[in-house]
């Protein structure tokens, strides 16, 4: 019987909605689920941009230059960059252009950053 309060009672203290690092323990799986989800879709999102940007670094480059353009656009709405990011963020990629010229993956990285 102590067993079962035992049991009873550290599943009770273990819902309890005060803070703690490792959260709700019956949510565990769930969470683990939404977190494999939302790495795959990230995942796949990266790729995309990887790829585009793999595929069409040198009009990339050209963009950034200018301060935007329709292949930076469509690098944007690949990576999911928010509407009201993407110009601040064009003037910290042009600030760093030396480094996206020479560097591809650091260009990925960069517009996947800010990325929704």
């Amino acid at each position: 019987m102590r067993k079962l309060a035992f049991i009873f009672l550290t599943l009770a203290v273990a819902c309890s909605n005060e803070a703690n690092h490792v959260g709700n323990p019956l949510l565990l799986p769930l969470n683990a689920l939404g977190s494999s989800i939302g790495n795959a879709v990230y995942s796949e999102r990266r790729g995309k941009v990887e790829v585009f940007v793999k595929t069409n670094h040198p009009a990339l480059i050209a963009d950034i230059q200018r301060g935007g353009g329709d292949t930076l656009t469509k690098a944007f709405d690949l990576a999911d960059v928010p509407k009201p990011v993407r110009m601040p963020h064009t003037l910290q990629l042009q600030s760093d252009l030396a480094l996206y010229s020479n560097n591809l993956d650091a260009l990925v990285v960069a517009i996947m950053v800010v990325s929704g």
